[in-house]
């Protein structure tokens, strides 16, 4: 599969929905926080595997806003499995560095000092960035985007008419990378689930049945490939983007 892949037409930015983790261990009679495990396991496969490849960002939806609907005891697993599965040793290795985005506030002291750690022991770090988007929706970054928007403007600091897409892009928590190329989701599901609709706006989606706990190297690879044989118009005509040479 690496030789069938053009190393010039790697996605720069792979975002991922990390789905199938709770059906993965139903499947097989386990509890659910074992394929939260096994999930975890994955994320260290895949970071490796796409700073291996030349990505530059890896961002990964790992904990959304409505998750905190769920279970309390699932939701306390979970956010222990967080700091349990941050391995500095992973991120030193591939000098891969670690980057958060979400409503911040909402997580436990333990969780942010953990993270707070991890990212700044990696900021030095020259490669992928891993980015972790963490009691994360997409609404509520837009809002957060337009709140601060309706601010500068009612300081004054803003003119209304100067408002484009380049300066909301620049208010959003993603100011500091491209929009992701790519975007997978595991799990048999074919929804978004209110990440990134903004930056997703021409992204290439890309659904697979396969579980999260599943999804292998070779699996990235595949998904890769299959972007690598789409052509990517932006609302062009085939002719237009092919150039002169047509």
């Amino acid at each position: 599969m690496m030789n069938a892949l053009d190393s010039s037409r790697i996605p720069q930015h792979i975002a991922i929905i990390m789905d199938g983790n709770g059906r993965w261990a139903k499947a097989r009679g386990l509890d659910r926080s074992m394929g939260h495990q096994e999930g975890a396991a994955r994320v260290r496969d895949i970071t490796e595997a796409a700073s291996n490849l030349g990505v530059k960002f890896l961002t990964l939806y790992t904990f959304s806003t409505e998750n905190w609907n769920r279970p309390a005891p699932e939701v306390s697993a979970l956010m222990a499995l967080i700091i349990e599965s941050l391995e500095e040793e992973l991120f030193m290795k591939n000098n891969v560095r670690l980057r958060i985005i979400g409503e911040r506030d909402r997580l436990p002291d333990f969780v942010k000092e953990g993270l707070d750690r991890c990212v700044r022991n990696t900021a030095g770090n020259t490669g992928m960035t891993m980015v972790l988007a963490l009691s994360y929706s997409s609404k509520w970054e837009i809002t957060e985007a337009v709140r601060t928007l309706v601010q500068q403007a009612a300081a004054g600091t803003l003119r209304p008419e100067a408002v484009d897409e380049t300066c909301i892009s620049r208010a959003l928590t993603t100011a500091f990378m491209p929009d992701p190329e790519l975007l997978i989701r595991t799990g048999g599901e074919f929804r978004l689930s209110n990440y990134l609709l903004w930056q997703a706006a021409y992204s290439e989606l890309y659904f697979t049945d396969t579980f999260w706990p599943d999804f292998t190297p070779d699996c990235l690879q595949a998904a890769i490939a299959d972007y690598q044989n789409r052509e990517r118009r932006f609302g062009k005509t085939s002719e237009q983007v092919a150039g002169p040479q047509s």
